[in-house]
């Protein structure tokens, strides 16, 4: 049975410099490749992942690692789907409901 403290999200974060042309290349490069590993946007500079393991997790973080730009400064947090449900959103001053978790689970 899946329980909520097995099951992980992971959150990548980063700062890129984005000051000349091929800075901004690399930023894109590296929002599109997290893009195409499932990842979704929380916000322009935040990205979130859902995983079934541990094991998923440390799979994602390496990928990210190897997709790393030259400059700036990228951090992953991992964290409980249960810790996850306490999350507090505002959209425009607005609350939002809590987030559910997903009803489908990649398989690999």
């Amino acid at each position: 049975m899946l329980s909520g403290y097995r099951l992980m999200w992971i959150l990548v974060m980063f700062d890129l410099p984005v000051l000349e042309k091929v800075e901004r290349k690399a930023a894109t490069d590296f929002r599109k490749a997290l893009l195409d590993m499932g990842f979704e946007m929380s916000q322009l500079s935040v990205y979130m992942r859902f995983c079934t393991s541990q094991t998923q997790i440390d799979t994602y973080a390496k990928r990210v690692e190897s997709i790393l730009p030259a400059g700036g400064k990228v951090n992953l947090l991992q964290f409980t789907d249960k810790q996850y449900e306490r999350i507090i959103t505002f959209h425009s001053k607005m609350r939002q409901a809590p987030p559910k978790t997903p009803d489908q689970f990649d398989l690999f």
